[in-house]
């Protein structure tokens, strides 16, 4: 059966990209093309720590730039983009550049979405108060990505949280939001720490396997998301055993997280993602990890059910092709294929120590709760609705 799918498609807007080892060095200028009022989002001591950061201070004075700098800690609130806003609403903004994570780039995104706004965020939050029409008109962003994860530097929405037993994990999301640039430059991987290696490049995984079997993906974005696949399987487990040396490995997986930000945009994800949004807002689970955790667990879920249900979903030949993607070999059956992709990814979450459930605190009491809350936008793109029993399972697993 041909995976091809040429049938119809819509392609939506995506940043001007720049990649490649150094490009970090165009920033100021890009900034100074906009204005010189620029507002610089970081997270707390992340690039003010890497070597690159004098030399980027310095080009900021020689451009002649006034920086303003706010810091988000962790996942942005609703509460800080609002206060965010406040502070730096009046001070004639031409630029916002965010550098860091992907929880740095999506309050940025937002911060930026609101600038020129009379308006809350939670006016434009997803699933929400009032969900309103976002007017725009936004402020020019920059996103500079030093994780390889969430892909949120070619994306339009900004993932916001409230944590605790009332908390969300929302989106404001809209196509103005997107960003004018994205620097994706790899040497500013080289500090990551192995455990937000491997929360991060799991994400991207997630997000390029979840990307690939959506029902509205098309011929375009399983392009994207084979070669992200590729490069993620070359990367990921390198960039985790070398970290600051692993200097191919950067390249691999900063362009991973690029093409997995890409077709989420375009496509959307499944049922891990679906399951990260109640999990990140109801106990203090990293997305990434989240993602980590549980991939191998709902591949194997949705590939049973779709057995079961679905036998003729095409998602069935896709999981086999991802795993002779990710094994580098070719089965002779799909079922062999799909037990050595389940098998791989088991033992990349074994490999890299990524936790259980209950290391957060998820107890069996929780799991209710948490299944009635995972059916957002990312698990209606999901290749098979699962039940709330199949929910279940994947959670067991991972508890």
């Amino acid at each position: 059966m041909s995976l091809n799918n040429f049938s119809g498609f819509a392609l939506a807007r995506i940043p001007r990209v720049e990649f490649g080892r150094g490009v970090i060095n165009k920033l100021s200028g890009l900034l100074a093309s906009y204005g010189h009022q620029v507002l610089l989002i970081t997270g707390t001591h992340s690039f003010q720590s890497m070597p690159q950061w004098a030399a980027l201070h310095a080009n900021f004075l020689q451009h002649n730039l006034q920086v303003k700098h706010a810091i988000n800690s962790g996942e942005p609130s609703p509460a800080w983009v609002d206060s965010t806003v406040q502070q730096f609403a009046a001070c004639g903004i031409d630029v916002v550049v965010g550098i860091g994570g992907g929880s740095v780039l999506d309050a940025a995104k937002a911060v930026a979405g609101l600038l020129r706004v009379q308006h809350s965020v939670m006016d434009f939050l997803e699933g929400t108060g009032p969900e309103l029409p976002y007017p725009g008109p936004a402020v020019p962003f920059i996103a500079v990505p030093t994780t390889a994860g969430t892909g949120s530097e070619a994306t339009k929405n900004a993932v916001l949280s409230v944590q605790g037993v009332n908390g969300f994990k929302k989106s404001f999301r809209h196509d103005k939001l997107v960003a004018e640039y994205a620097l994706i430059d790899p040497e500013l991987l080289a500090s990551c720490t192995p455990t937000l290696i491997a929360a991060n490049g799991m994400d991207a995984l997630t997000q390029l396997i979840e990307s690939y079997v959506s029902t509205r993906a098309n011929v375009l974005t399983d392009a994207l998301a084979i070669s992200g696949i590729r490069a993620a399987r070359d990367g990921l487990l390198p960039w985790y055993t070398n970290g600051a040396q692993a200097t191919q490995a950067h390249e691999q997986m900063a362009y991973a997280a690029l093409l997995s930000g890409i077709t989420l945009a375009q496509v959307g994800l499944g049922s891990v993602h679906g399951l990260a949004s109640p999990l990140g807002a109801f106990f203090p689970i990293p997305h990434g990890t989240v993602c980590g955790t549980l991939l191998a667990a709902a591949t194997a879920v949705n590939i049973e059910t779709l057995l079961q249900r679905d036998p003729a979903n095409i998602a069935l030949d896709k999981y086999a092709r991802v795993g002779e993607i990710v094994c580098e070999q070719r089965f002779r059956s799909r079922d062999t294929a799909w037990q050595a992709l389940i098998e791989k990814l088991e033992n990349w979450t074994q490999h890299m120590a990524l936790p259980m459930l209950s290391h957060y605190g998820v107890t069996p009491k929780d799991l209710d709760k948490i299944v009635v809350h995972s059916r957002g936008n990312s698990m209606k793109t999901n290749p098979v609705v699962l039940t709330d029993a199949e929910i279940h399972t994947i959670l067991t697993q991972r508890l």
